[in-house]
């Protein structure tokens, strides 16, 4: 908890109102005992009405006054404590964008879902309880103490005794509750992966008959966290009998000691009922502690998961500004580049070297797992490269700022995503800085490039029409070609698509890329594919088996040297294609 503090250093005025008003409840709580024992032993005993009414106006008002107090604590605590759950989900959503995918995948995106959410209402909640009895129990306790040994020295024994033995019961509840707490948000943490898997893969889960399953699956984990929290409730639930038995104990104890000092002083009946509510104030005061107690350790384990993302160090950082100047034709240049996930993992991607040029198609072809993507990721640094380097326009990628190399960079992934908006939202995602006749210009262009056009002007609102997250009300080529869309409205000198063109039917692929080629004079174009009718056109291709470049030339080339690039055609050609494009690359057509 002490990491989320900080977070309340631009609060101070507010804090400091928040104190104020604490203080001002415990003064009116401290004295309002005094005055009930004034009005009993100089009003009630004297029968003295005057002093009874002044006296009673005065508990009025101070009971008025200690009311603001709340009033004024409990508003700006619950202001301060939401904004601060603010900030941190600022915070926290802020660093996740910036952290790389091999950091995201270590925390795994239900975990940071749960961390951004239920965590840091954990933590808000501890914050709205301790900025207010953080204050208040220390000062009620003591004040609450002096008043009392004042009122009746001989009895405050039993104030002792009381909360010995609710510091006893205390302790036994934390040291069985805290170490489930941490046990229970690791829980709900594998229920939310479990919940956003079978979401994302409902369709598979139903096609393939395997509800009951999965229905099993989240019900082991959910058993767990039901155990642990009947756990957790089972050992809390032992606190209200044993307070409530002190509580009528301790008052017991006073009455039995008060009534037997009356017949030698009756003022003690003043005494004793200020005493008792004192002894209340000291023993409520406690069971707040005790409270304190179970909260912080929870709202720790919150704040310490919240600190863990926060003070993740992303494998890739980005220069805050550039000191070289790239060259302003478009280039993609692998020198001996290698890649794995970590330093005693295997390479995914080995010595690689190839340059992409402007005006030109570089394609990647491979069988699944060779590494194609894990390559197309290096270049807008999704993940670093392990050897060597990559450059982009003759510099190093390292020394690009993050923005500067994005903007260089068009993308497309296998699955295009959408986001709740529009399709003209869509579209223009990355498009900023120009006016309305431009940006609309751009995106019918793009559109109709990306062969987007004819279905979205059929749609009731055209380019106003909404899309769902994900893109989930449109199919998955329409999907696809607005997310190609988006990439070609960029504008950008790198062109990078992630087996994109799989989505798409024959026709539209082959439209696509004859409409692309008039766009790609000053671009540098990557492809990523497996239909090699895709990649045939392109100017260079390369082939990888196994994370290692294999093959690298012109369709006709290929085929004439390289095995795995024959393979792949003989399984994707009919005999008879398959022999007329081996005929055409040994004439050299």
């Amino acid at each position: 908890m002490l990491k989320s503090i900080k977070y309340l250093k631009p609060y101070f005025w507010q804090c400091l109102l928040i104190v104020l008003g604490v203080a001002l409840q415990v003064y009116t709580a401290l004295e309002l005992p005094a005055l009930s024992s004034d009005i009993m032993n100089k009003g009630v005993a004297e029968f003295n009405m005057s002093f009874i009414f002044q006296t009673g106006l005065l508990m009025l008002g101070v009971t008025a006054l200690g009311s603001l107090g709340s009033i004024v604590s409990s508003y700006f605590s619950a202001k301060v404590s939401s904004r601060v759950a603010m900030d941190m989900r600022k915070d926290i959503f802020a660093k996740v964008m910036s952290l790389s995918f091999t950091d995201v995948e270590k925390f795994s995106t239900a975990s940071l879902i749960t961390r951004t959410t239920a965590d840091i209402w954990t933590v808000q909640r501890t914050l709205i309880m301790s900025l207010t009895m953080m204050v208040r129990v220390p000062f009620m306790a003591i004040g609450a103490i002096i008043q009392a040994f004042r009122t009746a020295p001989n009895m405050t024994w039993i104030i002792a005794v009381s909360v010995a033995i609710l510091f006893i019961q205390a302790a036994i509840l934390i040291s069985l509750a805290i170490p489930k707490f941490k046990v229970y948000q690791k829980i709900l943490d594998k229920i939310n992966s479990i919940t956003r898997e079978n979401l994302t893969g409902i369709k598979v889960i139903r096609a393939l008959n395997k509800q009951k399953y999965e229905e099993n699956k989240f019900e082991r984990s959910n058993e767990k966290l039901k155990n642990t929290d009947i756990y957790i409730s089972k050992v809390m639930a032992f606190q209200q009998p044993v307070v409530n038995l002190v509580f009528n104990l301790s008052a017991v104890l006073i009455i039995f000691i008060g009534v037997s000092n009356l017949h030698t002083d009756m003022s003690y009946l003043g005494r004793m009922l200020a005493f008792s509510q004192y002894s209340a104030q000291v023993l409520m005061s406690f069971l707040f502690l005790t409270f304190l107690f179970v909260m912080i350790p929870r709202g720790n384990v919150s704040s310490k998961r919240i600190s863990e993302v926060l003070e993740t160090k992303s494998q890739i950082t980005f220069k805050d500004q550039m000191t070289e100047t790239p060259s302003e034709v478009p280039s993609v240049e692998f020198k001996h580049v290698t890649f794995s996930y970590g330093k005693k993992s295997e390479a995914i991607i080995e010595d690689i070297s190839f340059v992409a040029k402007a005006g030109q198609t570089t394609a990647f072809i491979g069988s699944t797992g060779s590494g194609k993507s894990t390559l197309i990721n290096l270049v807008p640094r999704f993940f670093d490269a392990t050897e060597g380097e990559v450059l982009i326009n003759n510099l190093n990628i390292k020394e690009y700022t993050e923005n500067a190399l994005m903007d260089k960079i068009g993308y497309v992934p296998q699955r295009g995503y959408l986001f709740t908006g529009t399709v003209r939202s869509n579209i223009l995602y990355g498009v900023e800085n120009f006016k309305k006749s431009e940006l609309d210009a751009r995106m019918r262009h793009a559109a109709k490039i990306a062969q987007a056009e004819e279905f979205v002007t059929k749609l009731k609102d055209q380019y106003d029409a909404p899309i769902s997250q994900g893109g989930t009300n449109v199919s998955g080529g329409q999907r696809q070609r607005l997310a190609i869309a988006r990439a070609l409205a960029k504008q950008p000198e790198i062109l990078i698509f992630d087996d994109a063109f799989s989505a798409l039917d024959m026709k539209t692929d082959k439209k696509l890329r004859e409409d692309l080629k008039s766009e790609i004079q000053d671009i540098v174009v990557l492809i990523v594919a497996q239909r090699i009718s895709t990649i045939k056109e392109a100017e260079q291709i390369i082939v990888l088996d196994q994370g290692k470049m294999v093959g690298k030339g012109t369709h006709l080339e290929l085929l004439k040297k390289c095995k795995v690039y024959q393979e792949i055609a003989k399984s994707q050609f009919s005999e008879e294609e398959f022999a007329d494009e081996m005929r055409q690359a040994k004439e050299g057509k």
